[in-house]
């Protein structure tokens, strides 16, 4: 998988409503959509990432024998130096990823709800729909499951053989399976940094939400960066006037 130069950036549109005219000039071609998991594809309000963080920092106290105070702070600077708090325990401290996964992800999730706008606005996008997280993929399908949302495929951090976004290799992983040119997909992310490959690619990239580095969210007005493309405060909002002004462009073309 070869590195092309990416687009221009188009006007970042912030929290304002996204301009047909120009989503239909920044995605003409796109025919694959990938999709974040957590905090992306439902509200932070719900609280499911919270509880995993919590979940983390247990396994941690316990794997380290350190307080709920220093493995919170472990937790985090793992997150930001290996991407993961999993890539940095699987890097300095040898765990078995498939043991820390089951217990971290074994919360509640009677908070996801179906998402009927949500639904129809993802099934009206022309192409392949795919979710890439750093979670595993079985927790995704159970999200997924209880917000009735239906995509192609699904690549939790096992498919990408346990290299997390932002490494280069996990997305390679997922372009590589489907054999898909980056330059005809579409990235959608609340984390900034796990945008910047994705741009390097040639993608479309979108900003879910306030957006964070890692455990660190972003401040109030703050640039993302110019790797990102677009942002929005409403996933289901922004994916249906996308999809309606992709429609338009279909309908338009001649047919023979």
């Amino acid at each position: 998988m070869s590195i092309v130069s990416a687009p221009p950036r188009p006007p970042l549109p912030g929290t304002a409503a996204p301009d047909p005219d120009l989503l239909r000039r920044g995605f003409a071609g796109v025919n694959c959509w990938i999709f974040d998991l957590d905090n992306t594809l439902y509200a932070p309000e719900l609280q499911l990432f919270s509880q995993i963080e919590a979940r983390m920092t247990a396994y941690v106290a316990r794997l380290l024998s350190v307080d709920a105070a220093e493995a919170s702070r472990l937790r985090a600077h793992y997150w930001r130096e290996h991407g993961t708090t999993l890539a940095g325990l699987m890097a300095l401290h040898r765990i078995d990823p498939e043991d820390y996964l089951a217990e971290v992800h074994d919360i509640d999730l009677d908070a996801p709800a179906p998402d009927p706008a949500l639904t129809a606005a993802l099934s009206a996008l022309p192409g392949r729909r795919i979710v890439h997280t750093n979670a595993d993929s079985a927790y995704a399908g159970r999200v997924l499951a209880r917000r009735q949302l239906v995509f192609d495929a699904i690549h939790g951090i096992g498919e990408v053989g346990y290299h997390p976004k932002p490494d280069p290799r996990s997305f390679a992983a997922v372009l590589d399976a489907h054999g898909l040119d980056p330059a005809r997909c579409a990235m959608f992310e609340d984390d900034p940094r796990n945008l910047e490959v994705p741009h390097s690619l040639g993608m479309q990239t979108i900003l879910v939400g306030d957006g964070r580095h890692g455990p660190d969210a972003l401040a109030p007005g703050q640039d993302p960066g110019r790797h990102v493309h677009w942002r929005t405060p409403n996933l289901a909002s922004f994916v249906a006037t996308l999809a309606a002004a992709l429609a338009g462009v279909a309908s338009s073309r001649p047919t023979l």
